[in-house]
């Protein structure tokens, strides 16, 4: 699961890094939590462009989006065989910038302690995404998103047992391109990371309150604060609990 993440790239660079045609005014924020609005990036007709869509995915055939379950992630290994999905992993797939991504490692005690989790040379990530451009009876429309998610990496195995799907070098420019890569391949694009990709620390428990906002919530604390400590990493099984519908 990815239901928390932060980005703070400015928006001349995300023209510049993804060749965009347009550009918005994103300030940075590190506390991007589902429902709100979120930047993404998709491909039409070869054209790149950067929109404000909501974060919680409501596929096209959805009647009252107010009735339907909010779909922030999809998984990778399911997105195209999924009623709500699989239109979308075919013909609507984007990009979602970000600086890093929270995740709670839970210990068997039941503490919880969120952790920041960047790239390890920290540069931008990019989740690969899907994205919905419902229309209503009345003419009203709502574009939405979510992201993509796959099995952990072994690092961050030993902070949860999903991440999301993290896209780099030419594997951007394939997922983004609908037109000649299908469902399927765009499937293998979204792999865990290679070991030794990313890095994380634990941060503070403000990051628990969605009206928590600032760099604050993403500064360090020490090890041996954090309620919950890294355990072994572990492989883990294939497979998921996913209901068919999602």
């Amino acid at each position: 699961m990815c239901g928390r993440y932060a980005a703070t790239l400015p928006p001349e660079m995300m023209v510049e890094l993804f060749h965009l045609l347009n550009t918005i005014d994103v300030p940075p924020r590190y506390n991007i939590t589902p429902t709100q609005p979120i930047a993404v990036i998709w491909e039409q007709q070869g054209r790149r462009t950067i929109q404000l869509v909501r974060w919680g995915f409501v596929p096209t055939w959805v009647k009252d989006p107010r009735e339907f379950t909010l779909l922030i992630n999809a998984r990778a290994e399911t997105m195209a065989e999924k009623p709500s999905f699989r239109n979308a992993a075919r013909n609507a797939r984007c990009i979602v910038p970000a600086s890093g991504y929270y995740e709670w490692m839970k210990g068997p005690d039941g503490k919880r302690q969120p952790y920041y989790i960047t790239m390890r040379d920290d540069s931008p990530m990019v989740f690969a995404g899907l994205y919905s451009q419902w229309a209503g009876p009345d003419g009203e429309e709502v574009d939405t998103a979510c992201i993509v998610t796959v099995e952990p990496n072994l690092e961050i195995s030993s902070v949860y047992d999903r991440m999301p799907a993290i896209l780099t070098g030419e594997a951007i420019d394939l997922w983004l391109n609908t037109r000649d890569v299908d469902a399927g391949a765009a499937t293998q694009l979204a792999l865990p990371l290679p070991e030794g990709s990313l890095k994380y620390h634990p941060v503070g428990k403000a990051i628990g309150s969605a009206k928590a906002e600032g760099p604050e919530l993403i500064r360090p604390i020490a090890q041996s604060e954090a309620a919950v400590q890294p355990a072994a990493p572990r492989k883990l099984a294939s497979g998921g609990g996913q209901l068919d519908l999602f």
